[in-house]
């Protein structure tokens, strides 16, 4: 018969595999546990088997284990997770892509009843409907404020009613009549609350972003550096081709107000003397356009005025009646 092992040799056991995880893996994610059944959780490893491994334990028994591996290794990054296990929490060790595992996780939620004294997690609506329950039972609808008829005898709901607001714990006559409707209105699994990788942490909403969304984020930042850069007259090389073309500018006014000749400064002037330039160049191009199709025109006319007539018949030196 095997010997069970003592509690001092288990908290060594995990203490010897938390720290060789975190010798093995970079990439953690701190999930929430609650509500999370055996069976659930077993499913869970199953689907992360391979590149992931889950740990499950006591925070104190976790910080401590970070705490001395972090003052062995002298990797002092670890001890960021520290904060992190607060509550029925527990660790993801990856390999594999963050956001994929995150979805993978994600996958493995089980309906659950609405339990008495449970908080609600989200906001239950009863929808409208028959629910097959006989007249006996609208004590239940009445209770809670219902609206209700009998419809070839059974209970039937008029109207959809907002039973459970989040936040709120369940009550008795909600429990009882959510159960004999059917209805599981909530749903449980692993929640990921923090991600850890190679020493920073970070929201798992990080993990939704994509490469779009981060050109946009960044050409906003650049923008706004942009705009505040000119507003103080500050050089940076995201305002510096505004800067250079905002000094050729005032350079040009200046040319142009105190009669100073330059090339570029001259081109000015010569519009300015005679507007109508500005639209040469605009008619220039329609004009090529329809200068190319004139000699096209031209040439069927002429084509046209050479074809000989055909001879009539008084040519012939008879007439139709002859």
């Amino acid at each position: 018969m095997a010997v069970k092992p003592t509690k001092a040799e288990k908290k060594i056991a995990y203490d010897s595999k938390l720290c060789q995880l975190l010798d093995d893996y970079s990439q953690i994610l701190v999930v929430h546990a609650d509500n999370v059944g055996s069976n659930q959780l077993q499913s869970i490893r199953s689907g992360l088997r391979g590149d992931s491994v889950v740990l499950m334990g006591k925070n104190t028994m976790m910080k401590r284990s970070i705490r001395i591996h972090a003052e062995q290794t002298g990797n002092k990054t670890f001890l960021n997770l520290i904060p992190l296990l607060v509550g029925n929490v527990g660790l993801i060790f990856t390999k594999g892509d963050l956001k994929e595992v995150s979805e993978e996780v994600a996958k493995y939620k089980v309906g659950a009843p609405a339990r008495v004294g449970l908080v609600a997690p989200i906001d239950v609506v009863v929808p409208p409907g028959n629910t097959g329950l006989d007249p006996s039972q609208t004590s239940f609808f009445q209770v809670l404020n219902i609206p209700t008829k009998i419809n070839k005898g059974t209970v039937e709901i008029i109207t959809p009613v907002e039973l459970i607001k989040k936040g709120d714990k369940v009550g008795s006559s909600e429990a009882a009549l959510l159960a004999k409707l059917g209805i599981r209105p909530f749903s449980y699994g692993l929640v990921v609350l923090s991600v850890y990788d190679n020493g920073s942490v970070f929201s798992p909403e990080v993990l939704d972003l994509t490469e779009d969304a981060l050109i946009e984020k960044f050409a906003i930042g650049v923008s706004m550096v942009t705009s505040l850069s000119l507003a103080i007259s500050y050089p940076t090389l995201a305002a510096a081709p505004h800067m250079l073309v905002n000094a050729y500018k005032n350079v040009l006014a200046v040319a142009v107000a105190t009669e100073y000749s330059s090339p570029e400064a001259d081109k000015v002037k010569e519009y300015l003397k005679d507007p109508s330039k500005f639209a040469v160049a605009a008619v220039a191009a329609p004009a090529a356009a329809a200068s190319g199709a004139a000699p096209a025109a031209a040439s069927k006319e002429e084509a046209k005025k050479e074809e000989p007539a055909e001879e009539s018949d008084d040519d012939m030196g008879f007439s139709l009646f002859d």
